[in-house]
């Protein structure tokens, strides 16, 4: 699996070379683990009683069981592919908050700075107050990152530990570590008062839940229970295309996506029903909002799926209206806890919205002026021009350019265009197009059972309308993952639910009765497991150790040598890692959704560049920087022709193509513009003269 090649080039070495001995042994005496892994023992109390909510849920004591079952065979999986991959249990705090690389460790230094802060109001004063993120600005992270996640899961730590040291329980064990090579000691801690552990707990354990919601979904959407463990199945079969939770936990998608699966079965719910109550998919759709950037995109392809059911005649009026109030209300509630985040206000998603509104008097128009087109297509081309014509009069007129960046990406995959920030994007693997190879595997089996299935008259309407919104649904996301390959983790889900309706018996009861049918899905389910269970067996096979000591000399030495206020530039992934661990003040990171941001990117990138010393020196000082941290690989790393640093550059700066980048000369010397002051085999940092500025 080509997986576990990326995790090794990442800085991991087979996991057999770390001992440790416990700090404080429990009684004396250590537990022994597996062989090739080494002992640890827990002292104290780790609670993990569920609350009693059997009675108001109204569920038997077997589904209870069922789906916490799944709950935690979700939380169990996540948590061994994650401990294989790193050897988490082993890592020193620097060690697991390096393993947080690029835009993770950004999201987790606020977590950090939270729970560190004397009180958990002064840690989110100091948030909302931040100096060190983009110096000399002081900005809103709340607003700014989709921080609620961490805010949240701060104040439950805060919670836990004084909770458990009031009562004078223990809740963690540390460990002394012996790293071997000639390294020295390192101590380790597990357990929930560990801030890391406690930080991954929580976020495998939600996506645990989405294990259990994956199976009501598909029971619900099918008819049957079957259905449910159906979907459960194929999404354990296709687990490494559907999620990158087990290898990234603090990205948003880890804490959103859970909660749009809990939105669309609300949503499947409300469609089914007479008689409905649209409380709970508000509060899910709040709550996928608040935590990812990129929601709102996900959301326009929802409500375009359910305006094209509207069009087609197959959603009421009356319900397309509840639904549409419903998100336009969600929306403003969002902008508020956003601190009026303007990127919400002027996205295609509330352009579309705004643009359903006006789509009678939009359609009219059309059918007057081009008569001879069928009134359902003249609709949705009303809605698709006002929704675009629309946003971009709402970007001018507020100003906004933050999210210029995505409209300047999606004309990339259809133009030539090229610019420094679609190239940033472009050029990185996770934003090309799907390979052809993936679509075909993925969507094999979902054109298979569709074909079958709708071979069969439908007999119930609503059961109808649930088939073209979720049929709908599943090309909006494949459009997505076609555009960008890393949105498949929308598609791929989303067709392991389409893959319930194999037990429906309303589209499959021609088979037989329904012990034939059952036998059938069966016999389909143990031909996908051969390959299902060949995937897992290769996502169990990834062992690794991380380990990147070049990032750990650099670390312990800006600790030890530069002011606590010395302000630091470099790479967005190493930005990250510094702020993280030595909390100095840093001009630039991995988060790249604001205009301001980018430009600031891009001056400390003209490092890259071919341009002279001396404009790089003054875009830095520009900058107030005092150390750039420069890195050779960012220099001469290639993804594919014309991706280059240098390269992308030549774009920007043609004036210059043909000559040596000033990073080559910086890795040679760099004076007279600069001053080395460390460097290792993957770093060097460069002091900025303050007799220059």
């Amino acid at each position: 699996m080509g997986a576990k090649n990326r995790k090794q080039a990442a800085g991991k070495t087979p996991a057999t070379d770390r001992e440790r001995s416990p700090l404080v042994p429990p009684h004396g005496k250590s537990n022994v683990r597996r062989p090739g892994r080494e002992s640890k023992a827990f002292h104290g109390a780790h609670p993990n009683g569920l609350s009693s909510v059997k009675q108001r849920l109204g569920l038997t004591p077997s589904s209870l069981l069922k789906l916490s079952s799944l709950l935690f065979l979700g939380k169990f999986h996540l948590s061994r592919l994650f401990e294989n991959d790193r050897h988490f249990s082993h890592l020193s705090n620097l060690e697991k908050e390096m393993a947080f690389r690029t835009e993770m460790g950004l999201y987790y230094s606020y977590y950090k700075t939270i729970i560190e802060a004397p009180t958990f109001l002064e840690g989110l004063h100091m948030i909302m107050n931040d100096r060190l993120t983009e110096h000399p600005l002081v900005i809103n992270t709340l607003k700014r990152f989709n921080l609620y996640p961490e805010v949240v899961l701060a104040s439950w730590y805060r919670m836990y530990t004084s909770t458990m040291g009031y009562f004078g329980i223990p809740t963690k064990m540390c460990w002394s570590i012996n790293r071997g090579e000639g390294l020295s000691p390192v101590d380790s801690c597990e357990g929930l008062g560990d801030p890391a552990y406690f930080y991954v707990t929580c976020v495998f354990l939600l996506n645990g839940v989405m294990m259990s919601l994956f199976f009501i979904y598909g029971a619900y959407l099918s008819g049957s229970r079957l259905g449910g463990i159906v979907t459960t199945l194929l999404f354990f079969f296709n687990h490494g295309e559907s999620t990158r939770v087990m290898w990234t936990p603090p990205l948003r998608e880890s804490f959103a996506y859970p909660f749009l699966v809990l939105q669309m079965l609300l949503l499947t719910y409300i469609l089914r029903l007479k008689v409905y109550t649209l409380v709970a998919l508000g509060i899910s759709n709040l709550c996928f909002m608040l935590p990812w950037q990129f929601a709102q995109f996900v959301l326009l392809t929802q409500v375009a799926s359910l305006f094209a059911s509207y069009i087609l005649g197959y959603l009421a009026a009356a319900k397309m209206q509840s639904i549409l109030v419903t998100h336009m209300i969600t929306l403003g509630v969002c902008f508020l806890l956003m601190f009026g985040n303007s990127m919400l206000l002027t996205s295609f998603y509330a352009s579309s919205l705004i643009s359903i509104w006006v789509k009678k008097a939009a359609a009219l128009f059309g059918i007057n002026v081009l008569i001879r087109l069928p009134q359902k297509l003249m609709q949705g081309l009303a809605w698709v021009g006002s929704t675009v014509l629309l946003k971009f009069v709402l970007s001018t007129i507020l100003g906004a350019s933050d999210d210029a960046h995505i409209s300047g990406l999606i004309k990339s995959k259809f133009t030539s265009y090229k610019d420094f920030h679609t190239m940033m994007y472009t050029c990185a693997a996770e934003f090309d197009f799907i390979e052809l190879e993936v679509m075909l595997v993925l969507f094999y089996n979902q054109i298979r059972a569709q074909i079958i299935g709708c071979s069969q008259p439908f007999n119930v309407k609503t059961l109808f309308l649930q088939l073209v919104y979720h049929s709908l649904q599943l090309l909006a996301f494949a459009l997505l993952a076609v555009l960008i390959m890393r949105l498949k983790l929308f598609l791929t889900p989303h067709m392991c639910i389409m893959g319930s309706l194999l037990c429906s018996r309303q589209l499959f009861g021609w088979i037989g009765e329904r012990l034939k049918h059952q036998s059938v899905v069966l016999a389909v389910i143990a031909m996908m497991a051969v390959q299902g269970v060949a995937n897992l067996q290769a996502q169990w096979a990834i062992i690794g150790e991380f380990s990147n000591l070049p990032q750990e000399e650099l670390l312990d030495w800006i600790q030890e040598n530069t002011r606590p206020d010395s302000v630091f530039a470099g790479a967005m992934p190493t930005m990250a890692s510094v702020k993280l661990s030595t909390g100095r003040p840093i001009v630039n990171h991995p988060h790249y959704e604001d205009a301001g941001l980018r430009e600031r990117t891009k001056l400390v990138y003209s490092m890259y560049s071919r341009m002279s010393g001396e404009t790089v020196k003054k875009n830095l000082m520009k900058l107030g920087v005092d150390y750039f941290i420069l890195e050779d690989s960012w220099c001469t790393r290639r993804t594919r022709p014309g991706c280059s640093m240098p390269e992308i550059w030549d774009i920007e700066d043609p004036q210059n193509v043909g000559k040596i980048p000033l990073c080559t000369h910086m890795s040679r010397s760099s004076r007279p513009y600069f001053t080395t002051v460390f460097s290792n085999d993957i770093y060097k940092v460069l002091k900025v003269p303050k007799d220059h500025r």
